[in-house]
């Protein structure tokens, strides 16, 4: 089982936005650690597992494939507990992204980034495949909670970007432009959000130094808290997906972890893990979304996972999910 974890707020909001759509309330949390005690059983977090089981089964409920727009919408600062207060608090939005780089594994564990300022424009790009709900369900889920939370924190309800989603237009394509804008972008090579860079210097209403500093350091003390909770395996995994493309050797994954190579070994064998298993289930999660992106080549794409030859691309990606390329090029 899985111990990243998700804040309690989003499931109970997404609890809340099921049952008021009248489905049962056993049924929807089915299968979860907490469906014998109940909601009240809930703590501060809970583990990506059952987020991702509750999903599911919201899913299956509603016959809602928006549900994840709907979810990320319903997200606002007040949803994201002390790191949303710690956003209000900043100087500018520059300083609130810098806030959200540092801390957003307080909010998204399975999630990365990358932040770069291009000519004119700030990007934002996401470098990990959302858990493992829904490709679709992840990227909404993000976008809506990123443009909503940014809206209410610069007071502009009206705000638009650019926005580029890795997967091609689904058949609910209208709300996005609804609820995004006209800057809306499909099958693209990574989710990407873009906006120009004037906008890092908008000053925020709420600002407050003396607080601020206050904030950052509760979330300091929990992101510790998550991260020595987390196992060696869920660390490497992490550290994996955010170096996407590079793919170090053990050793040096080690040394990232302050580990020795031997207390490394030690460790994931403790956890019943190899990083060789760990290395290959990322390689299979990169290689999966790039597949998913049908203007790349299979040579690419391979060259992207670390094979010069794509022959043995396709023998290591059956040997890794079970499917064959071309059958997740065909959506099997």
């Amino acid at each position: 089982m899985s111990k990243t974890t998700t804040p309690a707020q989003y499931i109970l909001i997404l609890i809340d936005m099921v049952e008021k759509q009248g489905c049962d309330h056993d049924k929807l949390l089915a299968g979860t650690t907490f469906a014998s005690a109940g909601i009240s059983s809930i703590g501060a977090r809970i583990l990506d597992d059952d987020f991702n089981r509750l999903v599911r089964n919201a899913q299956t409920l509603t016959g809602d494939p928006a549900l994840g727009l709907k979810l990320g919408l319903r997200l606002n600062l007040s949803a994201h507990a002390v790191l949303g207060q710690a956003f209000m608090t900043c100087t500018d939005l520059a300083e609130a992204i810098e806030l959200f780089l540092k801390y957003n594994h307080l909010l998204a564990s399975g999630l990365h980034f990358e932040f770069e300022t291009v000519a004119e424009q700030c990007i934002l790009t996401i470098v990990s495949t959302p858990g493992d709900v829904s490709i679709e369900f992840g990227y909404e889920l993000f976008y809506g909670a990123l443009i909503n939370t940014l809206r209410g924190l610069l007071n502009a309800p009206e705000l638009r970007m650019r926005m580029e989603f890795p997967y091609p237009r689904p058949d609910h394509f209208e709300l996005y432009y609804e609820l995004f804008g006209d800057d809306i972008h499909f099958d693209t090579p990574q989710g990407r959000i873009a906006f120009h860079r004037d906008l890092l210097n908008t000053p925020l209403p709420s600002s407050n130094p003396v607080l601020r500093n206050l904030y950052e350091a509760e979330c300091a003390r929990l992101l510790a808290d998550l991260e020595e909770e987390n196992s060696v395996a869920e660390r490497t995994l992490r550290l994996l997906r955010k170096l996407e493309g590079q793919y170090p050797q053990m050793p040096q994954i080690a040394a990232m972890l302050n580990l020795s190579p031997r207390t490394y070994r030690r460790r994931l064998d403790e956890e019943q893990q190899s990083f060789q298993r760990l290395l290959d289930q990322v390689r299979a999660e990169h290689a999966t979304r790039h597949l998913q992106n049908k203007r790349l080549s299979l040579a690419s794409i391979a060259y992207m996972v670390g094979f010069n030859d794509p022959s043995n691309f396709r023998r290591a990606y059956l040997k890794w999910t079970g499917k064959s390329p071309r059958d997740v090029r065909r959506g099997q």
